[in-house]
């Protein structure tokens, strides 16, 4: 990526003004008579809107047939929003094929695992390895950058859109070719593969490389290093369409910066994000709420993943909703509050750019009860007043931008192999939910207010006091040396059950449980204890654990047992142990699921690393607390996670936004609501050093 000090945060080379938050959403006026357009450039100048990504699925308009173009209509529209002053993100618009293209070439339609061929008629219905569409594909990238390379209105180029997000894993015979070239650059010999993906067993011997096929339906499970290879690969088929777009781009058009947007949300987790993040000029993020208690702790903890994937760049949010989404099960309206506290809370983790979909809400298709920035009641509505008054907060926080989030003193280990390896069949349990047990994590620290730093495996961990790594199943043998030099090291890690379990290609690290981590943790595991869905245990602390338990042996005079079991099949074994060595590292162990419990457990840990929330006791759990730095003042955002208001005592510092300290220094933070404080570098706003 290109580094922040390096490059105009999505600024048209004639603005000298300074820095300030981009602001807007999609923009699709294909969608509407050539009269709305005027209208939407002035509510979008009264919304405050800077930015727009414009063609995101505007092929069939561009190129509605194979030998005919049209540009005009984008030409006028880029015109038009230049002239008001409105920067645009321009997508290459290659996200849905048109269905000429997928009826001259039916061959580029994706293929499922059970063999059917998806059909055109939604989106994304292409084949990420497929060379006739990248030839065509390409041919429009060419054509769209060459046109637009010295429109003055051109700040970015967004490449397709959510890539996979609908065809993450094709299974065609393009795959099956691709997938086989990307082993032999991964393995180099079939000897080689044949020893990683242990085919002795079953009979599945390769002696040609032609005899590979993807994972496709099988009479049984199949090959399990197959099938994380396969989730490799497929993230990989798309980073390498990724590159090509971007390179289109980067030959015609060098200093305009390339994006395309994430989704770091929920359980989207086929495209391995940290390894696409080198390959575009910043990191864009589209991220969606889930109703239910963990809502805002998922906004959080995706935020934070993000701001990690970006290596603690500003970073772009390209999508969010004002309200309502189209695609649950039940789509509930956003609450007063919620709309900019959702946008603010992003901005706390290192968004540099809030935007949603769309900028006017549709009147037909798919997503036509996807809320919008001007929703169908239209500009007089409390949605649309809720945009302009996030357009005046944006601006007021003027000087946050381009800060970066501080880190903390605390990290929450997040893996992507481990979360392909422990959701594939044949496991001790199908129950487990990798992410759900990081999220669960997660809101235990910010129960304890607490900050944390959530990181990927590849992260420099030296500079953290703690550690956490649940469910961190897949662990090579350079990652155990990094662990157990963190923990001789001085640090504190804490891990889970049916952690350190495989190596990279998914081979057991034989010896007794938990593998790789058996030695650092002190203990030996001989067999795993899978509890059944509506089962439970009992600790002697209190707590209640599901879906796991494990059968703990002490092997080493340097555990505590922190807690035990007091009933099921392993009463009276640990259940909860911390190796605590001489030099004052530490590595504890948890073998149950805790969910909501957690936050006990964690608060024992964290006091034996010396990590301390730096929230006034009464504010913990009820306000997160996120810091923004520019090396000379530190920007404290306190997001009210609740209903009700909730007072502090003592608060210094400048308000930015939101309410402001009275004259004896409290400062009351009413419901769903956000204040921004500007303190110097390394204080807090709550009268102690951070």
């Amino acid at each position: 990526m290109t580094p922040a000090s390096e490059r105009r945060w999505l600024r048209t080379p004639s603005d000298d003004r300074p820095a300030r938050f981009a602001y807007g959403a999609d923009y699709n006026p294909e969608q509407w008579p050539r009269e709305v357009w005027k209208e939407d450039v002035r509510l979008m100048r009264e919304a405050g809107v800077t930015v727009v990504s414009v063609a995101i699925f505007s092929w069939a308009r561009l190129q509605p047939a194979e030998d005919r173009w049209d540009f005009g209509w984008l030409d006028e529209v880029l015109d038009l929003l230049h002239s008001n002053g409105i920067a645009v993100d321009l997508a290459t618009a290659t996200a849905s094929p048109p269905p000429w293209l997928t009826t001259l070439h039916p061959e580029i339609l994706p293929v499922t695992r059970t063999g059917e061929t998806l059909s055109q008629g939604a989106r994304q219905h292409w084949r990420p390895t497929s060379p006739v569409f990248r030839e065509y594909a390409l041919r429009l990238v060419e054509a769209m950058a060459s046109r637009y390379a010295d429109h003055p209105a051109l700040v970015a180029w967004h490449i397709s859109n959510e890539l996979g997000c609908h065809n993450i894993y094709d299974y065609s015979d393009d795959a099956a070719r691709a997938f086989r070239d990307w082993l032999r650059t991964r393995y180099g010999t079939l000897d080689e593969l044949n020893r990683a993906w242990a085919t002795s067993f079953w009979s599945q011997y390769y002696g040609e490389w032609e005899q590979i096929q993807p994972p496709r339906l099988a009479a049984s499970h199949a090959n399990p290093t197959q099938q994380l290879d396969f989730k490799r690969f497929s993230s990989d088929a798309l980073k390498d369409y990724l590159r090509a777009e971007r390179d289109v781009l980067r030959r015609i058009t060098p200093d305009v910066p390339v994006t395309t947007n994430f989704m770091v949300m929920g359980e989207t987790k086929g495209m391995n994000y940290p390894d696409w993040a080198d390959e575009i000029d910043f990191v864009s993020n589209d991220h969606y709420t889930h109703p239910g208690p963990q809502r805002l702790d998922e906004l959080s903890f995706s935020a934070a993943l993000t701001h990690s994937i970006a290596h603690g760049n500003p970073w772009f949010l390209m999508e969010h909703s004002t309200s309502a989404v189209n695609w649950q099960t039940v789509n509930v309206a956003k609450t007063p509050g919620e709309l900019a506290r959702d946008s603010l809370l992003h901005v706390a983790h290192g968004a540099d750019a809030v935007c949603f979909f769309q900028w006017r809400q549709s009147a037909a298709g798919a997503e036509k009860y996807h809320s919008a920035m001007v929703p169908h009641a239209g500009a007089d509505s409390e949605v649309f007043r809720g945009v302009a008054a996030l357009g005046r907060t944006l601006h007021e926080l003027t000087p946050v931008t381009g800060s970066v989030r501080q880190p903390a003193r605390a990290a929450l280990v997040y893996d992507w192999d481990s979360w392909w390896a422990v959701e594939r069949d044949s496991q001790p349990t199908s129950l487990l939910r990798y992410r759900q047990e990081a999220l669960d994590w997660y809101s235990a620290f910010l129960a304890l207010g607490v900050r944390v730093d959530v990181v990927t495996t590849a992260a420099d961990l030296t500079g953290y006091d703690f550690v956490a790594a649940p469910v961190l199943h897949v662990v090579p043998k350079d990652l155990a040396g990094r662990l157990d030099a963190y923990v001789r090291g001085g640090g504190h890690l804490v891990t889970t059950y049916y952690s350190g379990v495989v190596d990279e290609n998914d081979h057991v690290h034989l010896g007794g449980y938990p593998g790789a981590l058996r030695e650092l943790l002190g203990i030996r595991i001989e067999e795993f204890g899978p509890l059944l869905e509506d089962a439970e245990v009992r600790l002697d602390n209190g707590l209640t654990g599901t879906l796991w338990t494990d059968r703990i042996d002490l092997t080493d005079p340097e555990v505590t047992v922190l807690a035990r079991y007091g009933t099921g099949d392993q009463a009276g074994r640990p259940a909860l142990t911390r190796r605590v060595l001489a030099d004052g590292g530490s590595a504890s162990y948890v073998s149950t699921r805790l969910g909501t419990q957690l936050s006990g457990v964690l608060a024992t840990l964290l006091d034996g690393a010396g990590v301390v929330s730096e929230l006034p006791a009464g504010a913990r759990g009820r306000v997160e607390a996120t810091v923004r730095t520019d090396g000379s003042h530190a920007y404290w955002f306190l997001v009210n996670r609740t209903d009700e208001s909730v007072a502090f005592d003592a608060v210094d510092g400048e308000a930015l936004t939101g309410p402001a300290p009275d004259a004896r220094g409290g400062l009351v933070l009413p419901a769903r609501e956000v204040a921004v404080l500007r303190v110097e570098a390394g204080a807090t706003p709550f009268g102690r050093d951070a």
